[in-house]
């Protein structure tokens, strides 16, 4: 497994709310997180860095996930605990009122990778039937593309697009999506905040993904790009890839 994590300001905004990493637990098992936080003065931030930082605390002393059923057991017993973590902070500081953060997270073995999410960070699966998105933004404007009312087009351009249905944070109970793939030799997972799922296409993601560079070149390549089309937004990303230890990359 090659595993690589970076995160950039942006061109516009002052301060990166994102947060992120890889940690490994006392088995030697990976958890990647992406969050993008947001409210109040500087709380964005607060509540990402909350988020990674608890969570990596937990999974450092989380010897016993070896199945997905624990994997997904453990994922949604650490969230809610953040959530309600960060609820009772925004409750006992007035600057951080209304703060929230979105998660996407993934439990990645040599069988199979779990993930969870909130909000619209996103992830995305490359292998052999192709590349395509596996989590299901909670927004406003996906929501009224499920429901027809919408095209994916429309979506796109939306006056609300930033509007989200639900964030780590904002209420003392929260409803995540939890899914678990089976993840083999070659296979990529791409953790990302709207920074770059905003900017790039999938065909321009696959592009990268597919291209002869390294881990760490295609991740700077991506936030080369999401930067080159605007960089409106905080850029974060998290890419793995399950390959022979002894191969470049």
């Amino acid at each position: 497994m090659k595993a690589v994590f970076i995160t950039d300001r942006g061109k516009v905004r002052q301060h990166n709310e994102d947060s992120g990493g890889i940690f490994l637990n006392p088995a030697g098992v990976r958890l990647a997180i992406v969050a993008d936080g947001m409210g109040g003065h500087r709380a964005g931030d607060v509540a990402s860095n909350l988020t990674v930082t608890k969570m990596k605390e937990i999974w450092e002393k989380s010897a016993n996930v070896e199945t997905p059923e624990q994997a997904e057991e453990w994922l949604r017993n650490t969230i809610h605990e953040v959530n309600l973590m960060l609820f009772k902070h925004a409750e006992e500081n007035s600057e951080c009122q209304g703060m929230g953060t979105t998660i996407v997270a993934a439990i990645c073995t040599n069988r199979f990778a779990t993930i969870a999410n909130i909000g619209d960070s996103r992830c995305y699966l490359l292998n052999e039937n192709g590349f395509k998105q596996i989590t299901e933004d909670h927004s406003l404007v996906n929501e009224l593309v499920r429901s027809g009312q919408i095209s994916k087009e429309d979506a796109e351009h939306h006056p609300r697009k930033n509007v989200l249905l639900r964030a780590l944070g904002t209420e003392k109970s929260v409803e995540m999506d939890i899914v678990t793939i089976v993840f083999e030799e070659g296979d990529v997972l791409l953790l990302c905040s709207d920074g770059l799922s905003n900017k790039l296409t999938t065909d321009e993601m696959l592009e990268i993904l597919i291209s002869s560079e390294n881990l760490k070149e295609k991740s700077e390549k991506f936030v080369e790009l999401a930067n080159h089309y605007g960089g409106e937004d905080n850029i974060t990303l998290v890419l793995l890839e399950y390959l022979d230890e002894s191969e470049s990359g």
